[in-house]
């Protein structure tokens, strides 16, 4: 966290905080939701100014509830997450980047779901696979150590027959079934923060 940030929360520690205004969406894009976004529920401006980025970037965090957010300064920003706390791109180099520039260094987990959305974790970071990578990941694939074919792969969604794994940096992570709903819950994060 920013130290112009820490110090505006001991000035003024009060400040009440917003929900609603900011959002991450599926593709690790940060959106400013105005009155009429939130009003007809839509996803809102994409945020393009690379300072302002780089701030939320390095300025987000969560509390003890699940909630994720950005503190401007005194004020904390609660954000509605499309997908899950972060967003991972694939990466020649480190394998996968997340939304805030980040590399995800050492997957620890990978979970599959029905919607064929591909969870990442390490540690606290629970990243979404951008949509647009789903390609390359699936090349990463095995099931029983072999490459895998969209039918096997929806037999084992289906079914959970079979060992898949997710290679990546030598290791072969072991993927286990998710339904999409249970993610939040199974992850302990909102996707849409209220005021306590």
């Amino acid at each position: 966290m920013d130290d112009l940030v820490k110090q505006a929360m001991a000035k003024w520690p009060n400040v009440p905080h917003c929900y609603g205004w900011l959002a991450l969406d599926a593709r690790g894009n940060w959106r400013m939701r105005d009155e009429r976004a939130q009003h007809l529920d839509l996803p809102g401006d994409k945020l393009a100014h690379a300072a302002l980025i780089g701030f939320i970037n390095r300025n987000y965090d969560h509390d003890e509830r699940g909630c994720w957010f950005f503190q401007n300064g005194p004020q904390r920003v609660y954000l509605n997450l499309e997908a899950t706390p972060f967003i991972a791109r694939s990466d020649p180099q480190h394998g996968y980047l997340l939304q805030t520039g980040a590399a995800l260094e050492i997957i620890e987990s990978a979970f599959l779901c029905e919607n064929g959305a591909l969870i990442l974790q390490q540690g606290e970071i629970v990243a979404q696979v951008d949509d647009r990578d789903m390609a390359q990941a699936m090349t990463q694939l095995r099931l029983d150590g072999n490459a895998l074919g969209d039918e096997a792969l929806l037999a084992w969604l289906d079914s959970g027959a079979g060992d898949l794994s997710l290679q990546q940096g030598g290791l072969a992570i072991p993927v286990q079934r998710l339904a999409y709903a249970e993610v939040p819950r199974h992850f302990g994060f909102q996707r849409v923060p209220q005021p306590a």
